[in-house]
């Protein structure tokens, strides 16, 4: 189960090569070959030195000019040592396979991705021995598609652009087409792709309409995401049942009491979902001689 954006955005590459030559080509418009076969490779970059280096995503692309190895690098945030680190995982790379490295940097911030951008260049200023120029992918270069028959013609890229996008006044368009697109795929593949979306989705309100659209699919139910939510809405529905038994106790208490309770005083305390706040007021309850004590300052 993906647990993050920074896996997601970069693994949707492993579950989908040709996305990222797709990418490359028709986004960056690099004019890179068409892949007859790819291989995923290991990520591990370690020397016999204890120095620990690790891509994120890495991919070997067989094509008509050559192998090509292509790096993916999640990025959340400007990291000054990338720096210093891209360049080497592009020599190294080169020396140990012996074909050309190609750096794709993935983001979902334009900050990031305009820092992500900016050449790369070692040793003297004006005439360096090592230049490097990542390629970016992000909110300013992925396409927004929030039209159900453009998501259905390339799925894999529509929950790109959900991962890349899915925030702010066109969530809700590119999450509604991808739902619907994703019902043309079989469902093992749009079980995957449903849990690399939703681990993407920052705000809160973004991920619970997704989460409330797959719900409807009957596949999701076999997720591990699912049981995510089932036990969520278990957990919500007893905190619901105690809040909703404490606001009954302390309006009985005052029943029991003699104690006449306006309507105001019945309407606020029934709609109150603070259980800790339920808790005082029921407290109060026991000693109020009317239904306003509950909330005067002097009880606490």
């Amino acid at each position: 189960m993906v647990g993050s954006s920074h896996e997601a955005l970069h693994r949707i590459f492993q579950k989908d090569p040709a996305l990222l030559t797709r990418a490359l080509q028709e986004v960056l418009h690099v004019p890179f070959p068409e892949p007859r076969e790819f291989a995923a490779m290991n990520i591990d970059l370690t020397e016999i030195e204890p120095i620990e280096r690790r891509v994120d995503t890495l991919l070997r692309a067989e094509t008509d000019e050559g192998s090509y190895l292509l790096v993916v690098e999640s990025q959340g945030q400007p990291d000054e040592r990338k720096r210093g680190s891209w360049p080497y995982y592009l020599a190294f790379l080169r020396e140990k396979f012996r074909c050309e490295p190609v750096l794709i940097v993935v983001t979902q911030n334009s900050a990031t991705a305009r820092w992500a951008a900016e050449p790369i260049y070692l040793g003297v200023p004006g005439r360096p021995s090592m230049a490097v120029w990542p390629f970016v992918l992000g909110p300013d270069n992925v396409p927004v598609i929030a039209d159900v028959r453009e998501a259905a013609r390339n799925v894999t890229l529509a929950v790109f652009s959900a991962m890349t996008h899915g925030r702010g006044p066109m969530a809700a368009g590119i999450l509604e087409s991808l739902a619907a697109a994703l019902r043309t795929i079989d469902e093992d593949s749009a079980a995957v792709l449903v849990q690399f979306v939703d681990s993407c989705l920052t705000d809160p309100k973004a991920q619970q309409m997704w989460r409330d659209l797959m719900t409807t699919m009957q596949y999701f139910w076999r997720h591990p995401l699912a049981e995510q939510v089932r036990e969520q809405g278990l957990e919500q529905g007893l905190e619901q049942g105690r809040v909703r038994d404490r606001a009954e106790m302390t309006l009985n208490i005052l029943r029991w009491r003699g104690i006449e309770v306006p309507d105001h005083i019945r309407e606020r305390v029934q709609s109150c979902t603070d259980f800790d706040q339920l808790t005082v007021w029921s407290e109060r309850a026991v000693h109020a001689d009317t239904a306003g004590d509950l909330f005067a300052d002097r009880h606490g």
